[in-house]
């Protein structure tokens, strides 16, 4: 069955850095767009950003984390990645790795992993 599986959350340091990793199975992973989306508290999930299908040339990436974030995927590890710089206290979440069969809409979700940024 499909399965998605994040790593690599933790608290880190206003300013700091954290890699977040999602392996996936039971599909194949190049054929599908995949997203990252989080969760802060009492507030509704919100996108972060998107890598198309195949070798990853179309990213898109909400205006909040632009330049500060990077979205990558390795189709030969069936990983996923989100690099993520110079974080703020307002990027603490939960982030899920998803799916993606159209422009926002995602049909598998992991389990996701905390992120909390404080000093």
């Amino acid at each position: 069955q499909v399965q998605l599986v994040e790593s690599g959350g933790g608290l880190v340091q206003p300013g700091g850095s954290l890699r977040l990793s999602c392996t996936v199975s039971g599909f194949t992973f190049s054929s599908y767009g995949m997203a990252w989306v989080r969760r802060s508290p009492g507030k509704e999930f919100e996108w972060v950003s998107d890598i198309n299908a195949g070798g990853g040339e179309v990213i898109l990436y909400k205006a909040s984390v632009r330049g500060r974030f990077t979205i990558s995927r390795d189709n030969a590890r069936n990983t996923l990645y989100l690099e993520m710089n110079s974080l703020t206290p307002e990027d603490t979440a939960v982030y899920y790795c998803v799916r993606e069969v159209n422009w926002l809409t995602f049909d598998s979700w992991g389990q996701g992993t905390q992120v909390t940024v404080s000093s």
